[in-house]
């Protein structure tokens, strides 16, 4: 019987791991890959995530993570720009998460990697984990946008998710917005001269990196200007269906503590998805502490956690229904700065 069992080494499970470690608790962090790799997300890290990330003992300049300083945004012939009001960086989640590891082994945590947990069981003394075969007090479930059998994310449809690694780009240090039909896309700069393409759509999946491309920068002027010399470092985009956006786990909900998408998922184009992972991490491994139990954390969460929702679905909407009026609301720093998961 060990302490708590975190499934899933991304950011938040790593999050919660390295917490519940530093507090003296037995932990043991399970993952399905072997070893870290890509996964479907923006890569903007914005200051909360910088300092959560200091806070775990991870060093995004050492990391080579590139400064982001400016957002633009473009809808048609249309666009608008601003200085984002906080620091930023942009960095690929196959050295981020490796970077997470690599901080939760130094704080003396067991990672069990290339492992499948096929299902997790609630019995009167805790949890039984099959799989690695592992009994546990406590679970912390930070699988992200996959469920685990038996504990369905408590959303349904979604958006589909795309993500590319681009190569010949000569980007400035923004994150640009991209409006295309069925969806909007984020394109910014990141480490070895490569930029990062993550988009959320709706309607038929691209069939190959080039469809991606092109289906994005026919949205606007803005895509087909920095998209024009692109060219893709992958033969296809990553793609994962059914994200929920705007979903938080309802309050009260019992199991395992969930954290990451599995507790709540932005909106992506707000930028802070990073950040909501490893603040939700840190603090449901806070409320095991505490002796809170996981439909209390799950509450406590979603009130904590309201006000960026309200403000980044808001915005969502906008993009989606009045491209125009979201332009508008660019260049204003409140519209940066509610979102962040500090401003709560």
């Amino acid at each position: 019987m060990i302490d708590v069992a975190v499934i899933g080494a991304g950011p938040a499970g790593c999050a919660s791991a390295i917490a519940l470690a530093r507090a003296g608790r037995g932990v043991v962090l399970l993952e399905r890959a072997a070893t870290p790799h890509e996964s479907v997300c923006g890569e903007f890290l914005g200051a909360d995530a910088g300092a959560l990330l200091a806070g775990l003992g991870v060093d995004l300049a050492a990391l080579g993570a590139v400064p982001i300083m400016g957002v633009r945004a473009g809808v048609g012939a249309r666009e608008s720009a601003a200085r984002l009001p906080f620091a930023a960086h942009g960095l690929s989640r196959r050295v981020l998460d490796g970077a997470l590891r690599d901080a939760a082994l130094r704080e003396g945590v067991p990672l069990m990697t290339g492992v499948t947990v096929q299902a997790a069981r609630r019995e009167d003394e805790g949890w039984t984990i099959e799989g690695p075969d592992l009994r546990a007090r406590q679970v912390v479930l930070a699988t992200g946008k996959h469920a685990l059998r038996g504990h369905p994310r408590a959303a349904a449809g979604g958006a589909v998710g795309l993500k590319l690694h681009l190569e010949g780009l000569d980007l400035p240090p923004e994150v640009a917005l991209l409006r295309f039909e069925g969806g909007y896309a984020g394109l910014q700069p990141g480490p070895d001269g490569r930029a990062n393409l993550c988009a959320a759509l709706v309607g038929p999946i691209p069939r190959d990196a080039a469809a991606m491309i092109a289906r994005i920068a026919a949205g606007s002027n803005l895509a087909a200007r920095l998209l024009r010399q692109a060219r893709p470092a992958w033969p296809r985009p990553l793609a994962v269906a059914g994200v929920p956006y705007g979903f938080t786990q309802p309050s009260g909900t019992e199991g395992p503590y969930r954290v990451g998408d599995q507790v709540s998922v932005i909106p992506s184009f707000v930028g802070d998805g990073m950040a909501m992972a490893l603040a939700s991490g840190g603090a449901a491994a806070r409320a095991i502490l505490d002796g809170q139990g996981a439909g209390a954390w799950h509450t406590t969460w979603r009130r904590r956690s309201a006000r960026q929702m309200r403000v980044a679905s808001a915005g969502a909407w906008l993009m989606a229904s009045a491209p125009r009026l979201f332009l508008h609301t660019v260049g204003h720093p409140w519209a940066a700065r509610l979102t962040r998961v500090s401003a709560s």
